[in-house]
């Protein structure tokens, strides 16, 4: 006897039951979560840093200092889980994107007007920077990973070259207190730099060319070196002008060199798979191909200096977020031993300029 069921009854109905179990068995879809998360954490960091921009102009404070003191001020803000999100995308993206920017300050052919005795000059001062960091943090039994930060950040341009070193180099290897010591540090000495050099260059009696060659090699912040060849003379300015954004263009082999040698001098274990030696990070190679674009086609001055403004308030903004999510009381215990590199870094980058410009200019 037969039942009053279709005959493919049986197969359609097993189909039904098998969709109705993967149905509640299969991983629930990814909830995409709302942009709003962003907003607590970034306009804390957004306030903090109009404030220093409001302090150094008004009070001629820099503005990176002046980032750095406040974040860290406000650092108890990042108690608020709410803001970790926004901080953290600020700090990583707002250090690209303002590193990038950079590019459409430099061209090759500011490159290669500076002549082949100023070039073998500001590479003696640079590496004159990273050995004497290195050495200073072997001496005070630090990591080497610390000494390549000092020295990298003190040999190119200051915190943009550290916010770049500290992408390769990895917060395995260097904590971010240390991370943000080191940024305090590079802006505290490029202010006394700004303050001093001219000054020295007069009393020595230097040339416009000497005097421009050794604020733009030894001056770490861009703007700094810039300004303090021009409180000298135009000419002077001119020539920092040159040699420091021959700096800036080192930046890109500087960390290509440095994520490749820091892999083999400091590997992370690996955990599970092998790590790879890391690659040249995307936004250094956006930073060279806007240095390529702008050397090919004359960009209009306004779009540059639109650029750099730019540029100024990304790594602003990723400077004091970075500050802000630094315990303080880390900070504090690092002691007297983790500023010897940058201090040891800057001190050899100044003597070095200083005999070049004198012996060789």
């Amino acid at each position: 006897m037969t039942s009053g069921r279709r005959p493919d009854f049986d197969a359609y109905a097993g189909d039904l039951f098998g969709e109705i179990m993967l149905a509640d068995t299969a991983p629930a879809p990814a909830e995409r979560k709302p942009l709003s998360r962003f907003v607590p954490g970034f306009a804390i960091c957004a306030i903090t840093s109009a404030a220093a921009a409001w302090m150094s102009q008004n009070y001629g404070v820099p503005v990176i200092l002046a980032g750095l003191l406040l974040g860290l001020a406000l650092n108890f803000a990042a108690g608020d889980a709410r803001t970790h999100e926004g901080l953290d995308a600020t700090s990583r993206h707002g250090l690209r994107a303002g590193i990038m920017l950079l590019g459409l300050q430099v061209t090759l052919m500011q490159i290669s007007a500076m002549g082949i005795i100023p070039f073998a000059g500001l590479a003696l001062v640079m590496a004159a920077a990273l050995i004497a960091a290195l050495l200073a943090a072997r001496a005070t039994g630090q990591s080497a990973a610390v000494g390549l930060l000092a020295g990298g950040s003190t040999a190119i341009c200051g915190a943009s070259a550290a916010l770049a070193l500290y992408g390769v180099i990895g917060r395995e290897r260097i904590e971010q207190a240390q991370f943000t010591l080191t940024l305090v540090i590079l802006a505290a000495a490029s202010a006394i730099a700004l303050v001093t050099y001219p000054p020295l260059t007069t009393m020595l009696g230097f040339t416009d060319a000497q005097a421009g060659f050794l604020v733009g090699a030894s001056i770490h912040d861009v703007a700094q070196a810039i300004g303090a060849g021009f409180a000298v003379s135009d000419a002077a300015g001119a020539q920092a002008t040159v040699v420091k954004l021959t700096r800036v263009a080192l930046l890109a082999p500087l960390v290509t060199l440095a994520a490749l040698w820091i892999a083999r001098a400091e590997p992370i274990a690996a955990t599970g798979t092998a790590r790879r030696v890391p690659m040249l990070p995307g936004f250094i190679l956006v930073f060279l191909g806007l240095v390529v674009l702008n050397s090919l086609i004359t960009l209009p001055p306004a779009l540059a200096a639109h650029a750099l403004t730019l540029s100024k308030a990304l790594l602003l903004l990723a400077v004091t977020a970075t500050a802000m999510r630094t315990r303080t009381d880390l900070l504090l215990e690092l002691g007297w031993r983790s500023v010897m590199p940058v201090l040891a870094a800057t001190i050899a980058s100044l003597g070095a300029a200083l005999a070049f410009a004198r012996y060789a200019i």
